[in-house]
């Protein structure tokens, strides 16, 4: 067992974190705790554990974790999903200048936090998409419970190899559409044969990343951004088709319907260079707290 006690610059606020997180069964979390078990994927999988004991203005956090050989991976890993090598005082700092002023001092200094693996937001993206926001966590949760696996409780989406070997009929048994288990099969299979090697494709700017992956059979535009925004943590990206980003801006500036897309590039053209954060905060202002 191993522990490091990691200090950042502030602003973070963990908790604020915690609570979008909580959305998803997936992840075992305590807000009271101020902590959560976060499965690590590689070679050998296994979990660590984040746990906050600072403040927002001067984050601090004990990482923990089990083997000693995979402490430096571990770290490095954790660093790079809670983007504790990101600053975002000059983040906040650019907004408070725009009209998303409010939204940011009212959720200062939530982060963006990684999934934590990059096959799992392809995953994820391809099960919710076209399907209501609760039954897609229903049927994400039923679909890693049924063929992932556990490690102290904590729950891991199945590795591809697991995945390629499944006929679609297992999957239409969780009621997933025929063509939505193709896809997730399909997906499996690319990443086992080494056609599609994520790490390698994380190496590449964003619209060559959004160019390899839309060739991919069901994977679209906003799941390639998907991929961009919850993987790799990409500054700048906009979903304008996300119905979450329209609602937010309809609220935001009371408009009476949807606002167009030419409308949401308009707004939008203030929040630049920093657009994901925009549309974190912009999801966070119609979430529950």
């Amino acid at each position: 067992m191993w522990k490091e006690k990691i200090e950042i610059p502030g602003p973070y606020n963990f908790d604020l974190g915690l609570s979008r997180l909580e959305m998803d069964p997936l992840n075992k979390l305590n807000r009271a705790e101020r902590l959560i078990r976060v499965p690590i994927y590689g070679e050998e999988p296994e979990v660590a554990t984040v746990q906050a004991i600072g403040t927002t203005d001067k984050p601090i956090f004990i990482v923990s974790g089990h083997q000693e050989k995979t402490k430096e991976i571990v770290l490095n890993q954790i660093i790079t999903i809670f983007q504790w090598n990101i600053s975002l005082q000059d983040i906040h700092a650019h907004f408070l200048k725009t009209s998303l002023k409010d939204i940011f001092i009212l959720h200062r200094g939530t982060p963006i936090i990684l999934d934590f693996a990059p096959y799992t937001t392809l995953v994820k993206a391809m099960i919710h998409q076209q399907i209501h926001m609760k039954f897609a966590i229903r049927l994400t949760t039923e679909f890693v419970q049924k063929f992932g696996f556990q490690i102290d409780g904590v729950p891991f989406y199945p590795t591809p190899e697991t995945i390629a070997q499944l006929e679609p009929e297992a999957l239409r048994d969780l009621k997933f559409s025929q063509r939505k288990a193709e896809y997730v099969i399909g997906l499996g299979q690319k990443i086992a044969n080494k056609e599609l090697n994520l790490a390698e494709l994380a190496k590449l700017p964003d619209e060559e990343i959004k160019k390899e992956l839309v060739k991919i059979r069901g994977i679209g535009p906003w799941t390639a951004q998907s991929f961009l925004l919850s993987s790799l943590g990409r500054p700048n990206l906009f979903p304008m088709a996300d119905i979450g980003i329209q609602n937010a801006i309809k609220k935001l500036f009371a408009l009476e319907q949807k606002p167009t897309m030419d409308k949401m590039l308009e707004y939008s053209r203030e929040w630049e260079p920093y657009l994901s954060y925009a549309t974190l905060y912009l999801w966070r202002s119609i979430e529950p707290h």
